[in-house]
């Protein structure tokens, strides 16, 4: 979980990253809100695809330090839902475009079976 600082800093940026580095869609649900007292968690659920752009996203949850801990500013953005298409064409399109399971340096690194 981020928190409320981190969160509205690298929050988008981090989640964007990882949908071009792993060249798929990603989808962010938002853990958001006042855990126990003092303790906060940033969150704004967002539906990424494998370029980065952003398909769909809920309203930014705010937060706010009131005097007796971390209060929410707008309780109607609860329950909200991000709905985007998946995009297979655009799946292959990118990864073929830009072909990185091909770039892997299997010398360097490997799969390696479990005995599980």
């Amino acid at each position: 979980a981020f928190t409320i600082k981190t969160g509205k800093a690298h929050w988008e940026t981090l989640l964007r990253a990882r949908a071009i580095e792993t060249q798929s869609y990603v989808l962010a649900s938002a853990q958001v809100g006042e855990h126990f007292p003092g303790r906060a968690s940033y969150g704004r659920a967002m539906i990424i695809d494998p370029w980065g752009t952003i398909l769909a996203q809920c309203k930014e949850f705010e937060m706010t330090n009131g005097e007796e801990g971390v209060t929410e500013t707008d309780e109607s953005l609860q329950g909200e839902l991000a709905i985007a298409e998946i995009d297979f064409e655009l799946l292959t399109r990118v990864r073929k475009e830009m072909p990185l399971v091909n770039q892997r340096r299997r010398d360097i690194y490997s799969l390696q079976e479990s005995d599980v």
